[in-house]
């Protein structure tokens, strides 16, 4: 049995009759009624016959049908997989991420996912929430790395990847060094780093003010590799997302009392097909263990968790 021949007999249960189907494959309908006799001598029996002027299923060809549509369902399938695979050796993954978004949280992911599919070429690039939405509007970048709750609105529809704590980095030497979580209040009048680039930054400084705790920017940065530097001089402490970190000689500590954390979700826009490449890219972020930072105090409330659903 061809599969030529299952397509022009679905084609004829679809349109009625042969003359509507030999039109849809650009056939003629002395060849469409040949193939269809051949299909008719491979399964021993009549697939349609004529009441009146109405062509109509036999019994065998009722029989028959769901077969050969799961058949054809089935080379649908395999046609759209090879196409895919074409598609992810000519198009890279364009992915946006916010400067706060730090590479250890989404590097492991990006390890484990080039190594399955090494054709496949990426391509990472830094923006505001505002740039990041206007790539993604302009299909210049594929997915956006963010925080949906912040900038991004309706149009735009997400999947969570992680969740990821604040902690409190200091420079060596700095007496609240010493413990092993630190509370929003032991940071009252200490000298503070300032991140800019935070989407939390706001929400940050309105918690300290809620809890009466005083934070004295005593310096302000754009850039995080700033921060953490600024912040090894000595020159306050700063609130870090726990992978954004990546001075290894900074001292870092959860924040408790009350805690701070973020969702990072894989961002695109609402209702646009999904290029082959963002939808693996999504697939296999769902499958994947998110990997978990311990450190000093933490506990099963405190540590970073995976999560993988959509909004």
């Amino acid at each position: 049995m061809e599969l030529r021949q299952v397509r022009y007999f679905l084609a004829i249960c679809e349109h009625g009759g042969f003359s509507r189907a030999a039109e849809q494959f650009d056939v003629t309908q002395p060849a469409l009624t040949k193939a269809i006799k051949q299909l008719e001598d491979e399964v021993g029996g009549v697939v349609f016959h004529r009441e009146g002027r109405r062509l109509v299923l036999s019994d065998l060809g009722q029989r028959i049908r769901p077969h050969l549509q799961r058949l054809a369902a089935e080379q649908e399938a395999a046609l759209a997989a090879a196409q895919n695979f074409r598609l992810l050796r000519q198009a890279p993954l364009r992915i946006g991420v916010l400067p706060s978004i730090g590479p250890a949280g989404v590097g492991s992911f990006l390890k484990t996912f080039s190594a399955r599919h090494p054709s496949l070429e990426l391509a990472v690039s830094e923006g505001t929430t505002e740039r990041l939405a206007r790539q993604l509007e302009a299909a210049e970048i594929d997915l956006a790395l963010g925080n949906p709750a912040v900038g991004f609105g309706d149009t735009f529809r997400s999947q969570a990847l992680y969740t990821e704590r604040y902690l409190v980095a200091l420079p060596p030497g700095h007496p609240l060094a010493a413990r092993a979580v630190i509370r929003l209040k032991d940071l009252d009048g200490e000298d503070y780093v300032d991140r800019l680039a935070c989407e939390l930054r706001e929400m940050a400084i309105q918690i300290a003010g809620q809890c009466g705790v005083r934070l004295y920017a005593r310096c302000r940065s754009e850039r995080e590799d700033w921060v953490q530097n600024l912040v090894h001089a000595g020159l306050g402490f700063a609130f870090l997302p726990e992978y954004t970190l990546t001075l290894p000689t900074l001292v870092a500590r959860p924040l408790v009392e009350p805690p701070l954390t973020r969702e990072v979700h894989a961002i695109e826009v609402r209702g646009r097909p999904r290029s082959p490449t963002a939808a693996l890219f999504l697939d296999e972020a769902r499958a994947f263990e998110w990997p978990t930072r311990a450190r000093a105090g933490d506990s099963a409330a405190t540590r970073p968790t995976a999560v993988a659903a959509e909004v």
